[in-house]
This record gives structure tokens, C-alpha cells and sequence, in this order.
């Protein structure tokens, strides 16, 4: 049985990559490379964000969960931690919906909390550093078969014509591009800046959902932090807006003080796929042709929701 995956980011890899495990022949079509794509932006910390429905994206983000975990662990596998995490507020938080995905979740100590803050979640997540993590997702399907052709489609029915013959399935993981690829006008761009600085000695990813400048978020890395951040819906602009890069900055700050003399290496924009829902079904429109299963519209949860939907899709192909 022979798959071509539309996408190169984290949701077609993935979706690759279990296809391959479960005895599919692969091929990836993308516009632009792995390094290119929205994922190699990414902060890539596990969280949902911006992305529905709350039932499927619990499941889909608990096996993505226990899949990081088990990388992490494994000690193979580049660019996956374990992330010490920290969710502050200014009033208690409840237990939100994914405290059940992430195993031990217990109230922050008031020396974990900074200045001016009452109130906090601890708890341990994946975070995945992208510019080694999609290098070696992208080698392990060359390893195991999969081949690649970069090409800019207009239509998914140009897929057809790749390849030596008509696949057997098409499984369309092409995010915002899909507003245009199949019509779907319910896709629309979720705008993110981000900062990147060097790493002052953190190792403790924060974060206020809702601090009164914006979100904030601190993610260490290796060798630097990601600092964000915004969610700009229906907002295509890819050009960086200095006086945003400044409230990130200082909203940072106030929730990480040792961040105040962290030297910025880079501001980065990137364009989320946003959709009320994610779809992940099979398209039966297609009838009589190759089977095509959709996967997009993951907003700002890619990572979060990665292995989750890729087993699925595997999942509906193998019914």
C-alpha cells in the first residue's frame, strides 16, 4: 500500500512516520523543506493551545505525551526534555483540562512565584527543541523507505500525478495551506512573534495565559530561550513588530526577573494553522480515487497533539 503525505511539518512527519512503522510505502510532498516550515519556528512545549475539540484534543495530546516522555527517556532521541513547568495566576486555577494528560500536577510554593503573583501550577511536560528534533524525524523516514518531492501544489488532486501511479491513499497534513489546497475557508492564519535570547542559566519553562500585556511564556532550551508571545487571529503580516518584541520583553521579564540583561539573538514570525476544530477525518468526496484522510488545523498545538493524530490516521486507514 503505497501513502503520500501533503506536509513536511511536525503533523506530516509524524503522520509519515507511523505510516512507514505499520508497512506503508511513503512519499512526503511539501512546498518547502522540514527547516522551512512553521514547526521550525516553533517554541514546541507541550500545552494545548487555541485548538478544539476539548474530548479529542485530550486524547490525541495524551499519546503525544507518552510518546515525548518515552523519547526523553529512551536518551536517543536529540532534542526532547522533560521540561519542569510553571503556570502562574493571579487567583487559583483549578485543574484545568490538560492536568489529567500530564501526570503529577501540584500547587507552586511561594518561592517558585515571582513578584506579584499569588498563585501556581507545577508540573513536568516535553519540550522539543525543533531544529534538531525535525532533522532527525526527517532521517529516520529516509532510513525506513520514505522518499521526498518538494513541490508547490494549487490542488490536492495534483497529487495524482506524482510518483509512479496513483497512490493508494493521500493523507493531507499541508496546515494553512489547506485554506487553498481543498477550500477549506475555515482555516485561517493565527499570527505568533516570539523573541529568542541566550539562556541565562533557566531550566524552568513559565507561563501567564493571561497577563494584562499579553500572554507570556519563557521555554529554556540548550542554549536559549523562546519568549513569547502572541496569537493574532486572521492576521497574515510575517514582518516583525518592534513595539510588540518590546512587550514580549518586558511581560517576560516580569514573570522570569532573571531574564532582565539576556542578550536577544533573534525575532521570529510565524503563521499558525487555526481552525475552529481540528480536522481528522476520512474525505469521502474522493470516492472511486485514492482514499484521503485529512489532518490539519492544529493551531498552536502541533507538537502537542503530533502522535496522537498521526495514530489515528494510521487508524482509519487500516479500518
Amino acid at each position: 500500500m503505497r501513502a503520500t503525505v501533503l506536509g513536511a511539518g511536525i503533523s506530516g512527519l509524524t503522520t509519515a512516520l507511523r505510516l512507514l512503522e505499520a508497512g506503508w510505502d511513503v512519499q512526503v510532498v511539501s512546498a518547502d523543506p522540514p527547516e522551512s516550515t512553521t514547526s521550525a519556528l516553533a517554541a514546541a512545549i507541550w500545552f494545548p493551545t487555541h485548538v478544539g475539540p476539548p474530548d479529542r484534543v485530550n486524547a490525541w495530546g495524551r499519546t503525544a505525551y507518552a510518546t515525548f516522555a518515552a523519547q526523553a527517556l529512551s536518551g536517543h532521541v536529540p532534542g526532547v526534555v522533560m521540561r519542569d513547568s510553571l503556570v502562574l495566576g493571579h487567583a487559583p486555577l483549578g485543574d484545568p483540562d490538560w492536568v489529567a494528560s500530564v501526570g503529577a500536577v501540584s500547587p507552586a510554593e511561594p518561592g517558585d512565584l515571582p513578584p506579584g503573583y499569588s498563585h501556581g501550577l507545577r508540573f513536568v511536560v516535553p519540550l522539543v527543541e525543533m531544529p534538531v528534533y525535525l532533522p532527525w524525524l526527517t532521517d529516520q523516514l529516509g532510513r525506513l523507505g520514505a522518499t521526498f518531492v518538494t513541490r508547490r501544489l494549487r490542488s490536492l488532486d495534483e497529487l495524482l500525478d506524482i510518483g509512479a501511479g496513483e497512490p493508494d491513499a493521500v493523507v493531507n497534513c499541508s496546515g494553512l495551506a489547506a485554506r487553498s489546497l481543498v477550500g477549506d475557508a475555515s482555516v485561517y492564519p493565527v499570527r505568533g512573534q516570539i523573541v529568542r535570547v541566550a539562556n541565562p542559566g533557566l531550566s524552568v519553562s513559565v507561563r501567564d495565559e493571561h497577563h494584562p500585556q499579553g500572554r507570556a511564556y519563557v521555554h529554556p532550551r540548550a542554549t536559549d530561550c523562546i519568549l513569547g508571545g502572541t496569537l493574532d487571529e486572521h492576521a497574515w503580516s510575517t514582518e516583525v513588530d518592534p513595539v510588540v518584541a518590546e512587550s514580549i520583553l518586558r511581560r517576560c521579564t516580569d514573570i522570569v526577573p532573571a531574564l532582565a540583561d539576556a542578550t536577544v539573538l533573534a525575532h521570529v514570525v510565524g503563521l499558525r494553522p487555526g481552525r475552529p476544530t481540528v480536522r481528522l477525518e476520512e474525505d469521502t468526496s474522493y470516492d472511486g480515487r485514492a482514499r484521503v484522510v485529512h489532518n490539519y488545523g492544529h493551531g498552536g498545538a502541533g507538537i502537542t497533539l503530533s502522535w496522537g493524530c498521526a495514530d489515528e490516521v494510521v487508524t482509519l486507514l487500516e479500518q
